[in-house]
């Protein structure tokens, strides 16, 4: 899954992955297109696409939910701001491409233009400020690393947070994937590849968009687990749109 559409793909591989969520061809061929002229894809030789410079950064992002355990340092209380008021919200493309940065970066608002997250990732704040800025947010915003809070009342930053609905999702997800690979073996090779695209993107996406909270107010250890179940669910993922692949191109040819 995460590891398949990433390379290069034919256009006829994607025109069968399509058809399994019911989307014809003359449709997914217009998509492409469209897509192509955003820099969103591009097309290393005729008929081949692959993510193109407008996504890239976005897709390595994405891709690497696999390596997150590596992105948790210990927190020693300090926290991230990052400030956006003076970006002004007239922009609603780069507004939407500012949040989501945010939020993938695991950022709450706590007021207008006041972002905050705990500053237990690893790198340095100059290193966290650029790869805000590879997946969509301003060049001009401003990151901060406050190491202590002098204000009256004093900040309730972490309840920001639902810790109980984070783990509540976190269950689901290892739920959903333990029951479908107990599925997978008796299923056909398309109701397989279907069913493993749909739950395993829903699980990469709870897991792109967790807010990497630090076990002091937040279930590290479950979302620790998800994240491996879903590297073998992943595996499991892959051999099956193998299979599907391998299935379809053979009825293809007879």
């Amino acid at each position: 899954m995460s590891s398949a559409f990433h390379v290069p793909q034919s256009i006829a591989r994607l025109i069968r992955a399509g058809e399994l969520f019911g989307i014809e061809a003359a449709t997914l061929r217009v998509a492409v297109t469209r897509l192509l002229k955003e820099g969103l894809l591009e097309s290393p030789d005729r008929g081949v696409y692959q993510p193109g410079p407008q996504s890239r950064a976005l897709t390595r992002r994405v891709r690497g939910w696999k390596d997150v355990a590596r992105r948790l340092v210990p927190w020693n209380g300090d926290w991230l701001i990052a400030l956006t008021d003076h970006l002004g919200r007239t922009d609603r493309k780069q507004l939407r491409a500012r949040e989501r940065s945010l939020a993938l970066s695991g950022y709450q608002q706590a007021t207008t233009g006041f972002w905050v997250r705990p500053a237990n990732l690893a790198g340095a704040l100059a290193d966290h400020r650029s790869d805000l800025t590879a997946i969509g947010a301003d060049e001009d915003v401003i990151l901060l690393r406050a190491t202590g809070i002098a204000m009256e009342p004093l900040p309730d930053w972490p309840s920001l947070w639902s810790s109980q609905a984070l783990a509540r999702s976190y269950e689901k997800a290892i739920a959903a994937m333990t029951a479908s690979l107990a599925r997978l073996p008796g299923l056909s090779p398309d109701a397989a590849a279907r069913e493993t695209l749909l739950i395993g993107q829903a699980v990469i996406r709870t897991i792109n968009f967790d807010p990497l909270l630090p076990p002091e107010f937040g279930n590290q250890q479950q979302f620790l687990q998800m994240v491996e179940t879903m590297v073998r669910y992943n595996e499991a993922g892959r051999k099956c749109w193998l299979a599907y692949y391998a299935a379809s191109e053979t009825g293809a040819a007879d």
